[in-house]
């Protein structure tokens, strides 16, 4: 089923005059709850205050994680801002939608319209939809012409009314841009609209605006997606005032590399302090949105939920920003919230971020579309007794190097793609595939052209800071490798992945 068969099925025609309920899913629900689902940009799990590790103030995360369920292992499968967000939209993996890279300048990849989403499916069950911030789903409007109507920059792109929205009727984004401080959002003509407000403080009111002024007779499900910490690391003064002169302590895994020292480490600190700075501001306006759940006396009627794409490194095994294996980069938060249905408390299973969409739709009991690849744990939120999953998938994959660049250049990483394709390299045997289970994280790493062959092994519980992996080429030289090695090779079938582990 594609998303024209699912909408025909649902009775959305193209005029969408009528929005029948659909057949409730596993988990029956007396009423319809509202979804409220915030995710920030590069937010590592490490920078909750009540995990203890990054000393970040987050009175209201705290707060929040009291009354909710806590992820401890939630996972992004693949840390990049694309892959996460097409998993998060769609259920299904890298490999299934082609959303493998970022939709990047001169790369011709976006989220296909016959991709059947969860806005798709919330809005076909009469749901008020709403979609606020970064999006990163679509290709850049200068790959296809050289001056756009709607002069976006070089990543960006306007989103048209229609089926690359995916459900969403109230539109309030971008597609990819950095400017914190003096951000810029499309609703439903091609005109830019500029803004002088740090984004993530701006987006949160257009966000208690639209909760304020819904329509009282529907539910609603709204997505807000912030863009800080995203580098440049930047904040605004208020926030970075509450770390001057306090200590920021770095992680024992800290290193700066032995090549040349990059600028980013040469900033460390000013980078790091506004890192922490910005996800306060993100503590700070997630306050703000519960204060107006409570405020309308819906919080009891709100599933609401934190959580964000990747990790960011900072500094870290000498590395910035993700891609990469470690759990500063695919470890994420997930904390969810349901008064009176979810109970609060830790959970430690791997939950993979191609799980997230089924299982929100389990937990709100609605129809999950056949075209799903991950798995509904709702059950596993409600405190039924259901099974749980062994380990979590991870990967990088090369870039398919599909050129589109009729207005601007490519950017280093495509013309890496063409490369492989010119050599012959078949773009989806490269790079790294791996696992992360409740103790271990197992990787098999090929390099950038797929020429060489390294397992990592770590061992999370007795050596959290990933500092003393095992490593072995075959998979039979340790017992606990050649365990996982078959669980990969698993879940590679499953994907029709042919990366090779031999």
């Amino acid at each position: 089923m594609n998303r024209r068969d699912f909408l025909k099925a649902a009775g959305l025609g193209a005029a969408a005059l009528a929005i029948p309920t659909l057949a409730q899913g596993a988990n029956k629900v007396a009423k319809k709850p509202n979804l409220l689902f915030v995710f920030a940009d590069q937010f590592r799990r490490q920078a909750m205050g009540f995990m203890n590790q990054d000393p970040v103030i987050t009175p209201n995360f705290d707060r929040f994680a009291q009354d909710s369920l806590v992820f401890t292992n939630a996972i992004s499968s693949y840390p990049l801002c694309s892959p996460f967000r097409a998993m998060l939209m769609t259920g299904r993996f890298p490999l299934t939608t082609g959303i493998t890279s970022n939709c990047q300048p001169g790369l011709d990849l976006e989220l296909s319209e016959d991709e059947i989403g969860i806005g798709d499916v919330l809005k076909a069950d009469g749901y008020q939809t709403g979609y606020i911030g970064k999006w990163h789903l679509d290709c850049p409007s200068r790959n296809k012409i050289k001056n756009p109507p709607d002069e976006a920059g070089r990543w960006d792109a306007y989103t048209p009314p229609g089926p690359r929205r995916h459900g969403f009727d109230f539109w309030y984004a971008y597609n990819g841009d950095d400017t914190h401080f003096a951000p810029h959002y499309w609703k439903d003509s091609p005109k830019k609209i500029e803004v002088k407000q740090w984004s993530v403080e701006h987006e949160t009111d257009i966000a208690i605006d639209f909760i304020r002024n819904r329509k009282k007779d529907k539910p609603f499900a709204l997505f807000i997606s912030w863009n800080p910490p995203h580098p440049p690391f930047i904040a605004p003064e208020k926030y970075k005032s509450w770390y001057l002169g306090k200590e920021l302590p770095k992680r024992p895994n800290f290193k700066i590399p032995d090549r040349a020292i990059t600028s980013s480490f040469n900033k460390y600190e000013r980078n790091y302090l506004a890192y922490c700075a910005a996800v306060s501001s993100c503590d700070d306006n997630f306050g703000r949105l519960l204060r107006t759940l409570d405020g309308e006396k819906i919080a009891n009627d709100t599933v609401a939920v934190f959580t964000s794409d990747h990790g960011e490194m900072l500094g870290s095994h000498g590395r910035f920003t993700k891609h990469v294996w470690f759990e500063e980069s695919i470890g994420i938060p997930f904390l969810i919230r349901w008064p009176g249905r979810i109970g609060p408390g830790r959970e430690d299973m791997p939950f993979a971020s191609y799980d997230f969409m089924p299982t929100l739709l389990g937990l709100m009991g609605m129809e999950i579309p056949d075209t799903v690849e991950g798995t509904d744990y709702s059950g596993v939120m409600l405190d039924k007794e259901v099974s749980k999953p062994f380990s979590a998938f991870i990967a990088k994959y090369g870039n398919c190097g599909k050129i589109l660049a009729v207005g601007q250049r490519p950017t280093e990483r495509v013309l890496q793609g063409l490369s492989l394709r010119e050599k012959g390299i078949d773009w989806r045997t490269v790079r790294y595939r791996g696992l992360r289970t409740k103790r271990y994280t197992y990787v098999v790493d090929r390099g950038p052209e797929g020429k060489t062959m390294k397992r990592l092994l770590y061992d999370n519980e007795k050596d959290p800071y990933q500092l003393n992996p095992v490593q072995a080429v075959n998979a039979d030289e340790n017992p606990i490798m050649a365990k996982l090695d078959k669980e990969l090779q698993r879940w590679l079938d499953k994907m029709r992945d042919p990366f090779p582990l031999k």
